[in-house]
């Protein structure tokens, strides 16, 4: 006999499945459309539910008056029924009932913030499901958290139900209610669950006696991490209101439980034999001049401050019969451990407000969980030295994450390594390498925590012997304007202290001992840097050509950081924001909440100014480690920006609410779409905006109604399209450097084929007149943003062919705006009509050089 559930796992997310109140079931798919938002529960509590529009939606859902009826309480005082009692108004109970799931949010928002104060992760997750239960009014909380290994739902922490099921009543994926909702990714919420066919009964937990239902489903984009359960005694205790403060307890707490779910993995893990050991390797330094790669672009000129040996030596170093460490030393080296993070952590959200607190989260949890820190303290209270525990607990946990085949399982290594060595470090009083101002600092290792100590440093730059370009390291360093160059020779942590080293990062090369003549070239460059900076003093607040045509300089953003340098500068606005970061410096997929608060504080940095913000451009060499994304032969031809987001779109529907309700009473703030390769992406891009704006309607929550949608311009599929596009659009923005790359089937960032990337190339240049001019006939406009729109020598052909919108990194802006004050229309029209008659890359070469001679 067919369920409500058959082929559930393939149908759509956006369904209601329900059945009469003799069933009592509902199935509320779509997760998605309420997350772990604060402000979204106060003012949806707040605005919603009168009287009349609470029964008319209990009873359209299936919900029986007596749910209603059962908050209704008798006080002493005069009777309204004629039995010497008044009833609590309806509008009454509902205004305390919003009141006490505004109190749940506060307070697990509170709990989540206070775990570096509990005792150990098992009373975290009980004060976790013992509030729910109270706000809630429930009988039974429950939290389950998905095992990988055995595919399975176990039971991890529950009030109400028997403790002695916890780890031994497990799930399997589909199994009973909690295995259906958890495949399906949709909530359950059953008035009745005994009755249901798909319960599954289990003696040990006790449950018999509990009749209402709801189970909320926990996922962080692909990663499954468990499930949350209420239970009561009574049918049809839960409404509608009872599920959206579930659903945005759950979600508050995703994070978490995420970290809880990896760490009780880890522990229940098979440990024998194994070892964190990492081998050294040592050559010569055969030269002066080391090329190595650029992973944040800058120079730096200083003397050289080497930290020699990996800290992970601490690790491996064996006991030299010294000083006997005793338990009290260990748990004051846990105390000193988590002042010290915090401090770290607040100097993160001062210097990076995208990152948050997101930094240390792992750090703590670690540092509360029984099998890491509770471990080292067992092995410590069996005779063992204090130090040589932390070291053998925290190498099988490197051990186990390395051996992980998930990327994101691994990364969790240097997590365990940097807490092992800080918790090591405040035991043995052997603090890192000290850091001086004005240094080049040279390590094998470098964790994120370091990075800001070397900005508070005043570090002139950074040579990271071995890592990768897409680190969350060199990430940070771009941010903050620390030149790094990785390079792959141990060589270099042998070099005598204070050694001469010249970075020049924009190219990735290191010089050792420089001559006078590369230090001059370094010194010429750097004044002339200097003298762009200057130049800011000087810029007009708005930019025109010398015959007097308006031309709009917009700023590039990457992080909230550089606005301030984009408002010095006199930018007119943000034609690009760069949403990257926030999903690059953690571990998992940032909650709608956390967007939200980047985004407002971007659009309320630029009042009444142009804001463009685009949405996440995730893959290529950005990829995103936890998205459990198939590692891919050409990641740039693979999944990537707005097909990555429309593959999930639960990342997708977040980000776009958080953008909306962000951008409310910014009326000039728009949103664009990156990668667009055809109207059917488009249009399913536009109907998520539309699906958001609805969801946010009818939840009463201010958002903006009416932003701007905008495309990015990359690909050569959308050229013949271009008057389709733009009846569908806002506005056009070209991203130059993708634009050119998918033009020319050129890897803009291999040397092996740089000669083919040029942006010069005949192709590549009428295919920007005919966007220019396609923009135009529609009557929207264009902009244009990459390296292109900065070139001083492309200048004169953007404006030839119409384009009077940059988009560029703040630095450039000063540069630009004096270049474009040299040009007069008349000029750059006729030179961009000559530059599209000629045919080769010679041809063009030679025009751009004769016009660049003539400015």
């Amino acid at each position: 006999m067919a369920t409500p559930w058959s082929g559930l796992a393939g149908a759509q997310q956006n369904c209601l499945y329900s059945r009469d109140f003799a069933g009592g079931i509902k199935l509320i798919a779509d997760l998605r459309w309420f997350d772990s938002i604060l402000y979204l529960m106060i003012v949806s509590f707040v605005h919603s539910c009168a009287l009349h529009a609470m029964e008319v939606h209990s009873f359209s859902s299936g919900t029986n008056r007596a749910s209603l009826q059962r908050k209704r309480r008798v006080l002493p005082g005069k009777s309204r029924d004629g039995f010497g009692g008044r009833f609590f108004g309806m509008d009454e109970i509902m205004a305390k009932t919003k009141r006490t799931h505004f109190q749940l949010l506060c307070d697990i928002g509170e709990l989540a913030h206070l775990l570096a104060d509990t005792a150990d992760i098992g009373m975290f997750l009980e004060q976790t499901v013992d509030l729910v239960a109270r706000h809630l009014h429930a009988d039974v909380c429950s939290i389950y958290l998905y095992n990988e290994k055995e595919d399975a739902l176990v039971l991890k922490a529950t009030q109400g139900l028997n403790v002695n099921a916890v780890d031994v009543v497990k799930l399997k994926v589909g199994e009973g209610l909690v295995g259906i909702s958890f495949e399906a990714y949709a909530v359950i919420n059953d008035g009745n669950a005994q009755d249901n066919p798909n319960f599954k009964y289990f003696a040990e937990a006790d449950e018999d006696k509990f009749h209402s239902f709801i189970c909320v489903p926990i996922r962080r984009g692909d990663e499954k991490i468990g499930a949350m359960v209420v239970q009561h005694g009574e049918r049809n205790w839960f409404d509608d209101d009872d599920v959206r403060a579930l659903k945005a307890a759950a979600s508050q707490l995703a994070g978490s439980l995420e970290n809880v779910r990896l760490l009780m993995a880890v522990s229940q893990s098979d440990t024998s034999g194994s070892n964190g050991a990492l081998q050294e390797t040592r050559v010569s330094l055969d030269g002066r001049l080391i090329n190595g790669t650029s992973a944040a672009a800058g120079y730096a000129f200083g003397k050289s401050l080497v930290m020699k040996k990996s800290r992970s030596v601490l690790l491996r170093r064996k006991s030299n019969g010294g000083k006997r460490h005793t338990k009290a030393d260990f748990e004051q080296a846990l105390e000193r451990t988590i002042k010290e993070l915090q401090l770290l952590q607040e100097g993160f959200a001062k210097r990076l407000p995208e990152s948050a607190s997101l930094i240390f989260t792992a750090h703590f949890m670690m540092l509360k969980d029984k099998s890491f820190s509770g471990e080292m303290a067992r092995l410590i209270d069996t005779g063992i030295d204090p130090v040589e525990a932390v070291k053998t607990v925290a190498s099988e946990y490197i051990a186990l994450f390395m051996e992980s085949p998930h990327a994101y399982m691994q990364e969790k290594a240097l997590d365990v390594e940097d807490l092992a060595l800080r918790i090591l470090s405040n035991m043995l009083d052997e603090a890192t390498t000290e850091i001086r101002p004005k240094r080049v600092f040279i390590a094998s290792e470098l964790f994120p925590s370091d990075v800001l100590k070397l900005a508070s440093g005043e570090v002139l730059g950074i040579v990271l012997v071995g890592g990768g370009i897409a680190s969350h390291v060199a990430i940070l360093c771009r941010s903050l304007q620390i030149p790094l160059v990785i390079a792959d020779e141990p060589a270099l942590l042998e070099l005598p202290p204070r050694t001469p080293v010249l970075l020049d990062a924009n190219v990735g090369n290191i010089y050792v001992n420089p001559g006078q003549e590369t230090i001059s070239l370094f010194e010429q460059q750097q004044e002339a840097h200097k003298s762009a900076g200057a130049k800011a003093a000087w810029m007009s607040e708005h930019t025109e050509t010398a015959d007097g045509t308006a031309v709009t300089l917009l700023a590039n953003i990457n992080l909230l950081s550089e606005v301030s340098l984009a408002q010095k500068l006199k930018s007119e606005g943000i034609g690009l924001y760069r949403t990257e970061f926030p999903f690059l410096i953690r571990t998992t997929f940032p909650s709608e909440a956390e967007q939200y608060v980047i985004y407002k504080r971007l659009f309320d940095s630029m009042p009444d100014k142009t804001v463009t913000i685009r949405t996440l451009d995730a893959g290529g060499d950005k990829a995103l480690a936890y998205s459990n994304v198939q590692t891919e032969v050409n990641p740039e031809l693979g999944l990537r920006s707005i097909r990555f987001l429309l593959r999930h779109r639960d990342v997708f529907e977040n980000q776009i609410r958080a953008i909306l309700r962000a951008a409310t009473g910014h009326p000039d703030a728009q949103m664009m779409f990156p990668l667009i390769s055809s109207l059917d992406e488009l249009r399913e891009a536009k109907q998520m905006v539309e699906h958001c704006k609805e969801a946010l309607r009818k939840e009463d929550v201010e958002f903006h109604g009416d932003m701007k949608i905008g495309m990015m311009i990359e690909l050569p599929a959308v050229l013949g399209i271009l008057d389709l596009f733009a009846a569908e659009v806002d506005f056009f923005s070209v991203g130059t450097n993708d634009f050119v790359q998918y033009m020319l089937a050129a890897d803009r960032t291999s040397k092996l084929v740089s000669e083919y990337y040029a942006m010069h190339h005949p192709s590549v240049l009428r295919g920007l007149a005919h966007i220019a001019t396609s923009a135009k006939s529609a009557g929207i406009p264009v902009s244009i943003c990459g390296e292109m729109a900065r070139e001083p020598r492309f200048l004169p052909f953007l404006l030839g062919i119409g384009i009077r919108k940059l988009s560029i990194d703040p630095q450039f802006l000063p540069v630009v705006q004096q270049q474009i004050s040299k040009l007069t229309i008349e000029d750059a029209n006729a030179f961009a009509a000559r530059l599209l008659k000629v045919g080769s890359l010679q041809e063009t070469s030679a025009e751009i050089e004769r016009m660049s001679q003539a400015i």
